[in-house]
């Protein structure tokens, strides 16, 4: 537990890392660019990384539903929006909306798909941060 504890910690700090990345560049081009740009560096890398470590295509890949592959075309609206957005509201806004966003989505995603979960303490932990979120907010405007 303690190492997926650590992994998902450090995913966060490389997002935060990654959007002041993509932000930088979307002010030099767009925001559609920076996407673009992120898109094909990061294929290229995972592309000599599955050569290296085998396994790029597995048995099988073609039989998955053409829905299970939505998460590409969902990651580059993801990364064009993150580019656009972190340009002008900043990282620690950008950051809050979009795990306030990621919350949301994830307690209606585990309750429609059925995911056991106990309701009460998932529910204190989404109004909290949304009411984190909207005190950082009204203090900013103050």
């Amino acid at each position: 537990m303690i190492i997926a504890i650590l992994l998902a910690c450090s995913a966060g700090v490389l997002i935060g890392i990654s959007r002041q990345i993509n932000g930088r560049l979307s002010l030099s081009t767009s925001p559609l660019i920076a996407s673009f740009w992120n898109h094909i560096v990061g294929f290229v890398f995972l592309t000599c990384l599955g050569l290296v470590i085998g396994d790029l295509l597995p048995a099988g890949a073609g039989l998955v539903p053409w829905y299970d592959y939505l998460g590409g075309p969902i990651g580059v609206v993801f990364v064009a929006a993150g580019s656009w957005v972190i340009a002008r509201i900043g990282a620690v806004n950008t950051a809050l909306m979009m795990i306030g966003g990621q919350m949301v989505s994830g307690v209606v995603l585990d309750l429609a798909l059925s995911v056991p979960t106990d309701l009460g303490p998932t529910a204190l932990g989404v109004v909290l941060v949304l009411s984190g979120i909207a005190l950082s907010q009204s203090k900013r405007k103050a």
